[in-house]
């Protein structure tokens, strides 16, 4: 399976242990990431209009350091996947995805006209966080009104732009928190995830959509950062209840 994830560092965050956990239960899973930190989608419109060579091509979870335009990475390869999203700061605010959306999505069937596009919901801020206070416009106290924005604005493109497959990792997030796994957990700073659990419970998830697998017995342990086995337990747990 070849999947590219046209995004930025949450793409990077959520494919970092993908092919691992495939390899885990003898699949084989190939994922590229086009990293530019915080692009959105207007960037990534004005990015393939000029073929402008400034994303850093990442493949399973490392970066190549390799510079690509995204034209030349999609015709590259017969993806069977190509994911989006919109940077995380704008993602609560759908007047900030079209129509450059639309348009990036026109592209990527042009290119690949047989791939699965698929929509990938990003996730809240940090509880607490300054970063979660200033988002659009201050409007946020809580993670959860910043989650409910970006659960909208995504269900909201994935019908917009007619697509194939949806993978939640915002709600996946909210979930982990509500089984009792901490802000400081799941998050590195004020955003990312964090480079054990939080990465290691968006792959999972990405894995189980992509293959329609259990995540519950995968036997990946590799992490960046230790988990203890009893949380691996537990979001193997969430995963296959969502």
């Amino acid at each position: 399976m070849r999947v590219l994830c046209i995004g930025n560092s949450f793409s990077e965050d959520a494919s970092r242990y993908l092919h691992q956990i495939a390899r885990a239960d003898k699949e084989d899973i190939n994922v590229a990431n086009l990293m530019i930190g915080g692009c959105f989608f207007y960037k990534h419109f004005r990015n393939f209009m000029s073929d402008a060579k400034d994303y850093t091509l990442g493949f399973n979870g490392k970066s190549t350091g390799v510079r690509v335009t995204m034209t030349e990475v999609l015709l590259s390869n017969e993806w069977d996947y190509v994911t989006i999203q919109q940077a995380s700061a704008f993602s609560p605010d759908y007047d900030t995805y079209q129509p450059y959306a639309d348009a990036l999505c026109d592209h990527v069937r042009e290119c690949v006209p047989k791939t699965c596009l698929t929509v990938h919901e990003t996730w809240a801020y940090k509880e607490d966080s300054t970063k979660l206070h200033n988002v659009n416009g201050g409007k946020y106290e809580k993670r959860e009104e910043m989650y409910k924005d970006i659960r909208e604005s995504y269900q909201k493109l994935f019908k917009d732009v007619g697509a194939d497959l949806y993978i939640e990792s915002g709600t996946l997030f909210q979930k982990l928190i509500e089984a009792g796994i901490s802000n400081d957990e799941l998050h590195r700073d004020e955003f990312h995830a964090s480079l054990g659990l939080g990465r290691y419970a968006l792959g999972l998830l990405w894995y189980k959509r992509l293959t329609g697998n259990k995540a519950t017995g995968n036997t990946f342990r590799d992490f960046d950062e230790e988990i203890p086995e009893e949380t691996v337990v537990l979001i193997q747990k969430v995963v296959d209840e969502m």
